[in-house]
């Protein structure tokens, strides 16, 4: 019996797929105690989008540390502090003519979430908060009353109050615009719906299946929000940070959120960091009202800024995620239709994409096949359905090809049938 068999909790989820102990990582590969690497298609679940131990970032964060740089800094003011917003602000919001106020947040997702929605009924006074169908938002009870998903929900153990799911893009099929639904609920006052304080929307859902939205359909949802004077926050922790060719994911629908909740790769090396960006006229928090011992995480500022001035100083880096993203697209399209008979598909957009099957079932079987040939891939969806390819964005073209080698393998095996001649060959 192990030390994780004899002491570690049965919540545990991820280790139970992958059966081993890694001891090394670096760029896209992991490496455990017996010598034997990895492909890493999870990236600490969107955590680890520049890759594990990036040397830019390391190097960075090993002078501050042998510089008895501060490390536990609540929210006082700090030089790795001003670094990080000073980086911000100049690569990443004034280049899109973004103005936000920055709140530190406890360093988890969920925290951040929780601070949004706190805000927002404050600065509305009302209490409920719209969401939506599959979406997910992180496991504390403000985040699970939003989140669709039963088996995190069914966990509270209590009522989860003061909020409405309504259909996501596409929930009720193509061509059904649900922001004319909501609207519709809005606008009649005997819908049954409170006006709520918020709108929190993922663009692309990456829990939920690889639900990505139309930038038509966010751009009509951010009108109904206007129309009705509801604040509309867009949670891009996993979306966010380069993830789908973009810094932001929405910025291609052209939408101004009133609220961002960042956290997962903010702080590019895996380190805990979470914010809220709040526009200036809503940032009415009186101080301490959200706080947190571990919202001053000094070495995570110092690796989101080297990230933020190494990546973002110029589109070179947003590009090849682009370039890589349309090479991911094109794979598993290609690997839906060789295999799938007409019931497989490609779902995502960017580098968060993936392969939908019949059911959680066959999926898993190919993410465990997957990991018989050393590929760490997971499964998202309301049945864990969705084969999800979450590569680190510094993935090289000849990993990358790799990695969809193996999985096109694992779902020709799943799905009862040869590879093609070429993979085969390859193999």
């Amino acid at each position: 019996m192990t030390v994780f068999d004899r002491l570690e909790s049965e919540v545990q989820s991820y280790a139970r797929s992958f059966p081993v102990t890694f001891e090394t990582a670096e760029g896209a590969w992991l490496t455990d105690e017996n010598g034997n690497r990895y492909l890493d298609f999870l990236a600490g679940a969107g955590s680890l989008n520049y890759g594990h131990n990036h040397p830019v970032l390391q190097e960075k964060l090993i002078d501050y540390i042998k510089s008895n740089g501060v490390t536990h800094g609540l929210d006082m003011h700090t030089k790795a502090k001003a670094a990080f917003l000073e980086a911000l602000e100049t690569k990443i919001l004034k280049p899109r003519d973004m103005e936000y106020k920055v709140q530190f947040t406890g360093p988890t997702g969920t925290n951040a979430v929780e601070a949004a929605l706190k805000l927002a009924r404050r600065v509305k006074g009302r209490e409920t908060v719209i969401s939506f169908t599959n979406g997910f938002h992180g496991c504390t009870l403000g985040s699970l009353a939003i989140t669709g998903n039963e088996h995190h929900r069914g966990a509270a153990g209590v009522s989860l109050d003061n909020a409405v799911a309504v259909p996501f893009d596409g929930y009720m099929g193509d061509g059904a615009d649900t922001t004319e639904y909501l609207d519709r609920v809005l606008s009649d006052n005997s819908s049954g719906v409170a006006l709520p304080a918020a709108v929190i929307v993922e663009t692309l859902q990456g829990e939920g299946g690889l639900n990505a939205a139309d930038f038509g359909w966010l751009k009509n949802l951010e009108a109904v929000c206007r129309k009705h004077d509801i604040l509309l926050i867009v949670d891009d922790i996993q979306a966010g940070c380069g993830r789908t060719g973009t810094f932001f994911s929405f910025e291609p629908a052209g939408i101004k959120p009133d609220m961002i909740t960042l956290s997962k790769s903010l702080s590019a090396y895996g380190l805990p960091l979470a914010v809220v960006l709040i526009k200036p006229e809503f940032d009415i928090w009186h101080p301490g009202e959200h706080n947190g011992t571990f919202r001053g995480n000094n070495h995570a500022f110092v690796t989101a800024a080297a990230a933020l001035d190494h990546f973002w100083s110029d589109d070179k880096f947003a590009a090849d995620v682009r370039d890589k993203a349309e090479f991911l697209g094109n794979r598993l399209e290609e690997i839906a239709q060789r295999y799938g008979d007409g019931k497989l598909y490609r779902k995502g957009r960017g580098l968060m994409q993936g392969i939908c099957f019949e059911s959680g079932e066959m999926a898993s079987k190919v993410t465990k096949e997957c990991f018989k040939h050393n590929l760490v891939i997971e499964t998202s969806g309301p049945e864990d359905e969705v084969v999800k390819c979450l590569v680190p964005l510094i993935i090289s073209k000849q990993d990358l090809a790799h990695g969809l080698d193996i999985l096109e393998m694992a779902t020709a095996k799943a799905m009862g049938k040869d590879v093609a001649p070429a993979k085969a060959a390859a193999e």
